[in-house]
């Protein structure tokens, strides 16, 4: 009677299995995801509360390389500084890149999580936090691998999970490829990353074109003539040079780009003088400027220049000095990946949770990885209560915390789930059997 019995057992065992593998995709991926993420919510609490700011990420990267071996990668540290790829082969197909983040951001996180970071950066000088959901990323992106390992028999191709460092400040991707990143190890045929985003959880946002800006810096020294505050005409006073170039900067956006294009140019910092009495003899103003196209990202650079330099010429003023320091070009998605991609998700999550949505105005440099040729695609996963969100969008509403806001408190459950769900989706359909 025991072995006949455990015989039924074994026969429903397999039954079970053979169910599983002929279910559709979709159903597979999401029962492997709700099955591990008991794990995941471990590995996502435990990163949020350790975060380390750009190039200092070892002991993230030590985490993400050890869970990546258990999984039966190759994983190779230190690329990039602080960054690893992992590597997985199985059979011949195409070979398709993931990337996450690991660095934090250095400031003080204001959540009140029972797992809020406390952390500091290796000088003590600042707090580090988690502030622009990268932890969600990790954990997404472990999800996906382990997803990925356990449904083989329905993929073929080549693996190639890559961790970047110093995203935030846009020098990460680029500090890979100089270390030789698609030279050491297989280039990809397509390339997928996502970011978490102050949306409705379990909602999935993309678009083809660019969905990042161009970033750039500004960093301008105007000159100046010191003297005593009682006496202006006897100085040459570089504080009001700046703040006519701070007011006179604004035309190039309003006048001179096309307004149906997207450009920003912000003034973040205005250094100069010590005391409300003495002139100073220079200013330094730092900014940064946005754009989506290579055309209004050329007419803003070319006419902060020209403002700078005009400003200083109608106060009699030396030439300023002006650096316009180019950062992370903006991500444009391979509009044939993106439409492949929208029709899986709207099978999986539904169309009213799976829609397109505009370009941010923030910059990401997986936009490095796009340019080296490959097809990509960069998507948005939500991470707030949808009634929170929807209270959010009313009048008076309390607006939700965005990215890089002290208050910003992704709800891991199902946000991660969702993101793992929806990369692992991306990834098997340009990789299927």
């Amino acid at each position: 009677m025991k072995t006949r019995a455990a015989a039924v057992l074994l026969s429903l065992s397999c039954i079970a299995a053979q169910a599983q593998q002929t279910a559709p995709l979709k159903t597979q991926v999401a029962s492997k995801v709700a099955a591990m993420y008991p794990w995941l919510d471990g590995v996502y609490k435990d990163l949020h509360a350790h975060p380390e700011i750009a190039f200092e990420e070892v002991r993230t990267a030590g985490k993400l390389a050890a869970e990546m071996r258990k999984l039966g990668f190759d994983v190779t540290e230190k690329v990039g500084r602080t960054g690893l790829v992992a590597v997985l082969r199985n059979g011949a197909g195409p070979t398709v890149l993931v990337r996450t983040e690991l660095d934090g951001l250095p400031m003080e996180e204001k959540t009140g999580l029972p797992y809020a970071s406390k952390a500091r950066t290796k000088d003590g000088a600042n707090f580090v936090t988690h502030s622009c959901g990268h932890d969600v990323h990790m954990a997404s992106w472990l999800g996906t691998a382990r997803t990925l390992v356990e449904l083989k028999t329905q993929w073929q191709g080549t693996l190639v999970f890559i961790a970047q460092p110093a995203e935030e400040v846009v020098s990460g991707a680029k500090a890979m490829l100089d270390d030789g990143l698609f030279k050491r190890f297989p280039k990809p045929d397509y390339a997928f990353a996502l970011h978490s985003w102050p949306l409705a959880h379990g909602t999935v946002g993309f678009n083809g074109g660019p969905v990042s800006s161009n970033s750039d810096a500004l960093e301008i020294t105007f000159k100046g003539r010191g003297g005593h505050g009682s006496a202006p005409d006897k100085a040459l006073d570089p504080i009001a040079i700046a703040a006519r170039f701070v007011v006179d900067v604004q035309t190039v956006v309003s006048r001179e780009k096309d307004p149906k294009e997207f450009g920003v140019v912000t003034i973040g910092a205005i250094h100069g003088g010590t005391v409300g009495n003495i002139i100073p003899d220079s200013v330094h103003v730092r900014g940064t400027i946005r754009s989506y196209s290579p055309e209004v990202r050329a007419k803003l650079l070319d006419g902060i220049r020209r403002v700078a330099n005009a400003s200083s010429a109608m106060a009699g003023a030396p030439a300023p000095d002006v650096q316009l320091i180019p950062g992370g070009a903006a991500i444009l998605n391979s509009e044939e990946l993106v439409a492949q991609t929208e029709a899986v998700f709207k099978d999986a999550f539904g169309a009213e949770n799976a829609q397109r949505m505009p370009a941010m105005t923030a910059s990401e440099d997986f936009s490095a990885f796009a340019n080296e040729g490959i097809p990509s695609m960069f998507f948005f996963t939500g991470v707030y209560d949808p009634k929170v969100v929807a209270a959010a969008q009313q009048p008076g509403g309390t607006p939700v915390a965005f990215n890089h806001s002290p208050f910003y408190a992704p709800v891991p459950e199902p946000s991660i789930r969702t993101a793992a769900q929806a990369m692992s989706l991306a990834v098997l359909n340009v990789m299927k059997r």
